[in-house]
């Protein structure tokens, strides 16, 4: 089989499977040859043999291809996510323990049929942004190896954009999961705090950590998401996933003050950050400038404050023990400092990041997401050996805070650098979002990624070949989207029956061009008929898109009286959800109300008719 021309993305190999031009023991073959890069030796601390793949694929049932929704998949494991049977290290060979189950992300991405292919190199204890701080050897980027590929989770990056794999998992604490994604040309999800269970995972902060994932496509980590997502009831820090949406457009997004952003003279950088945003207004977005002070001020207390104290205690006294000649001096010297930090230390700095969470909330109210650089440079790793500390915490200036303020973020492609500051060497930026806005931003990540162009990861294949990723309750099966047109809207009578059932608010928008809207008769309360007609009109009708459980919409459904009923409405967009429509037969003696455009529009015209 020749695999030059298949990239290994989850839409893609899923395609390839249902058409049954490949088999699975064919594409993990060729996934394992391809982890045996020499041009990329420190990729990888473990990989698995071929008898211990074997188990996976063998375990794979070909009648319920469409169930498992990761058939065949290979992916690779960040070495401080536990995988039964193979080492755990954490790159530090001392460290080391067999676990004898699998972190419960790690088994429900099997059980959906993902095959691992083996343990990621990882910045030691996932303690940097760097990937240089494992006795394994550096990671670099598969765009230049004198360039640091970006940590913690450097193996992992590294193995999607190389084309081993077809995703990775890494972690996220202050960052690890994005800026190597931004290192290496690819998407990196830092799901909401919880959102991904952390059972099986070796603590950075614990109460911070985020299982991440890394893909080339924000297709491919919503698919990944969709099936690692569920309240873990063995976590007290898993959460139930929930969707916070946010408006289709126009969407407000933040970007600090020009004084306050820093590129370290990448000017690279710098030009191609503005580009983003002026992609993003493009999109449908509008550019609100914030400060950016409160954020720089919450990141700070990750490693100046005694959240570091976090990492003693996950760690701590491993590396105070004998046991620790394989410890990387800058990494044990960063965890040992939280040795210092007294329980008042703590109070005090949960009282500081409080003050500066206040100060956010304000922001938000003001915008919808935050449109960053993931990093404001990229270094040699010579440079990064020679200031091992500086040059990291350069590059957490714009990702430290997001855990801290439990934010979910994106972080998507955005272009190449031309110029001697970014030789070639690609730029990411980060969308940042509330708590369970996560699914939200991969579609607005996805947009701009598509916008920016180019090349997967480190390969040759299109990104324009892979399928978008279009927010619908295709993409989450337990909520489904309703339009509602008029008793239902925010403000007016009935809207109770949706906030009663948990149901959440997406945008305000507008139908195709070939609906109009009535004034039905003897109607308590009063309430409009929309109905689909033949031919065009020169203006939609306004509507509101409202989310809920698919639970809540079966029983809201059940309480819709005749004449109306919910069907299939088309937005202008062209996206298609469920909503109000009338049935034809009920028009006799209603009032054809479309000129007003919708419904708030006629009741303000009655009111104003003296």
């Amino acid at each position: 089989m020749d695999f030059s021309n298949i990239p290994f993305t989850v839409a893609g190999l899923r395609e390839l499977y249902r058409e049954h031009r490949l088999q699975p023991a064919e594409v993990v073959a060729e996934a394992q040859r391809r982890a045996r890069d020499p041009a990329h030796p420190s990729v990888w601390i473990t990989l698995l043999t071929s008898e211990q793949v074997r188990v996976y694929i063998d375990a794979l049932d070909p009648e319920r291809f469409d169930e498992l929704r990761l058939f065949g998949i290979p992916f690779a494991i960040k070495d401080n996510i536990d995988l039964i049977g193979v080492p755990t290290t954490c790159a530090c060979p001392a460290f080391a323990y067999v676990p004898k189950a699998s972190a419960y992300v790690v088994e429900r991405l099997i059980t959906a049929g993902a095959v691992p292919i083996g343990k990621a190199n990882l910045d030691q204890f996932a303690t940097g942004l760097v990937g240089t701080r494992s006795p394994h050897g550096a990671c670099h980027s598969v765009f230049d190896a004198s360039y640091v590929s970006g940590g913690s989770s450097s193996g992992s990056a590294v193995a999607v954009a190389s084309g081993m794999v077809a995703f990775a998992l890494g972690t996220d604490t202050a960052g690890s999961g994005r800026v190597p994604a931004a290192f290496n040309n690819l998407v990196g999800l830092k799901p909401t705090r919880g959102r991904l269970s952390s059972s099986g995972v070796v603590p950075a902060c614990r109460s911070l950590d985020c299982v991440s994932i890394l893909a080339s496509t924000c297709y491919d980590a919503a698919a990944v998401l969709a099936v690692a997502e569920a309240r873990d009831p063995e976590d007290p820090f898993s959460r139930a996933p929930l969707e916070r949406p946010l408006p289709e457009g126009p969407i407000r997004f933040g970007k600090p003050r020009n004084d306050q952003l820093e590129f370290f003279g990448n000017k690279e950088a710098e030009r191609l950050y503005d580009e983003a945003c002026r992609r993003m207004t493009e999109l449908g977005g509008e550019q609100i400038e914030f400060d950016y002070e409160p954020f720089l001020k919450a990141a700070s207390l990750l490693y100046a404050g005694p959240w570091v104290a976090e990492r003693y205690a996950a760690v701590g006294e491993f590396l105070e023990s004998g046991e620790n000649e394989s410890a990387d001096p800058t990494v044990r010297a960063i965890i040992l400092e939280g040795k210092r930090f007294s329980a008042v230390d703590a109070f005090r700095g949960l009282y500081e990041l409080e003050a500066y969470a206040a100060q956010s909330r304000k922001i938000w109210e003001e915008v919808d997401l935050l449109l960053l650089p993931t990093a404001g440079t990229i270094y040699r790793i010579e440079d990064v050996n020679k200031e091992p500390v500086r040059l990291n915490s350069n590059l957490g200036r714009y990702t430290n805070f997001v855990n801290l303020l439990d934010l979910a973020a994106v972080a998507v492609p955005a272009g190449f650098g031309e110029a001697q500051s970014l030789p070639g060497l690609p730029f990411g930026v980060t969308l940042i979002g509330p708590a369970f806005s996560d699914r939200a931003l991969l579609s607005w990540g996805d947009r701009l990624h598509r916008s920016v162009g180019g090349h997967l990861g480190g390969t040759g294949f299109n990104v324009s070949l892979q399928p978008p990723f279009e927010l619908s309750t295709e993409n989450n099966s337990s909520r489904v989207e309703l339009a509602v047109v008029g008793a239902h809207l925010r403000g007016q009578p009935l809207n109770y029956q949706l906030s009663n059932r948990g149901a959440q608010f997406v945008t305000a928008t507008e139908t195709a061009r070939f609906y109009r809207l009535y004034h039905l008769t003897n109607t308590t309360p009063p309430k409009p008929g929309l109905v689909r007609v033949e031919e065009q009109l020169g203006h939609g009708i306004d509507i509101e898109v409202w989310s809920l459980d698919r639970d809540a919409f079966g029983d809201f459904v059940s309480e819709v009286p005749p004449p109306l009923a919910i069907g299939t409405l088309e937005l202008a967009s062209g996206k298609k959800v469920k909503g109000f429509v009338c049935e034809p037969c009920s028009l006799e003696g209603a009032k054809d109300i479309t000129r007003h455009r919708g419904w708030r529009s006629y009741l303000a015209s009655i009111e104003a008719t003296p």
